[in-house]
């Protein structure tokens, strides 16, 4: 076992790379993991989540493909090792759609026996809209907080309430965020498609964690946990299977630490 060097894109698989490992050696963890969606968790289609009466299609990536019983084992084995490598008490947070945040949920608090403290909405006022005519237009995605702990021994976790309070023009913080979708302006060295807005990314940073502490994406994508923490003084650290991707996070880090040098 050999502990995690901070501030690093490792490319490869997560499992493989989080079982090298030892316990405890992350102080909090959020992950943005993929949503089965290309397999067929949306509308069934062979080329991904489409459209009743269109031929868009909206992930049709190699990485998001999964059969039903593929994905559920696959959603097990990487929240398990999450909770052995967080820290007792740690902070996990999960981003999912309707397509796989009860499945999370279910595996979260009954299968690995975590405290869920919350379940946050997150609003999309500009949303893509949907073309089917035949359901409700898709605009939110949600956010699973658990502890490390079971709900009997969890304890003393982090939770920046005065900061949120401050975040919020002196109010308490609810669970629905409000956030657009991903601007132009972060997709400029290339876009992923489940990419995150970098707002969102540091309010979840800065609600649950402290300065210094180090923070775990396991599915870094483009990179924006990471700019998140290197902007209010965390550590961080991603995996990130798709070589294309681990690089547009590594541009992305650079632009944005020479846009915050004296």
């Amino acid at each position: 076992m050999i502990e995690p060097t901070p501030n690093q894109i490792l490319t490869g698989d997560c499992l493989e790379i989080m079982r090298s490992w030892p316990d405890d050696c992350i102080d909090h963890c959020i992950a943005d993991p993929p949503f089965g969606i290309a397999s067929g968790r949306g509308r069934r289609s062979k080329r991904g989540l489409g459209w009743a009466f269109s031929s868009h299609v909206t992930i049709q990536e190699a990485w998001d493909q999964f059969g039903e019983d593929e994905y559920f084992q696959f959603t097990i084995d990487w929240l398990r090792q999450v909770c052995r490598v967080v820290k007792p008490n740690g902070n996990i947070l999960v981003f999912g759609t309707f397509h796989n945040i009860y499945l999370l949920g279910f595996i979260l608090g009954h299968l690995l026996d975590r405290r869920i403290l919350n379940s946050i909405i997150w609003f999309k006022p500009n949303a893509q809209p949907n073309i089917t005519a035949r359901m409700l237009t898709e605009s939110t995605e949600q956010i699973i907080w658990a502890v490390n702990e079971t709900p009997k021994k969890a304890k003393k976790w982090t939770f920046n309430y005065w900061d949120a309070k401050e975040m919020n023009g002196g109010r308490q913080m609810r669970n629905l965020w409000e956030f657009p979708v991903t601007p132009k302006r972060e997709r400029l060295n290339g876009a992923h498609p489940s990419q995150k807005p970098l707002a969102l990314l540091e309010r979840a940073v800065l609600l649950a964690s402290l300065p210094d502490e180090l923070l775990l994406d396991p599915f870094g994508g483009a990179g924006t946990l990471a700019v998140a923490a290197a902007a209010h003084d965390r550590r961080w650290l991603l995996i990130e299977s798709v070589p294309k991707y681990a690089e547009l996070a590594r541009q992305r880090l650079a632009e944005s630490s020479l846009a915050t040098a004296p």
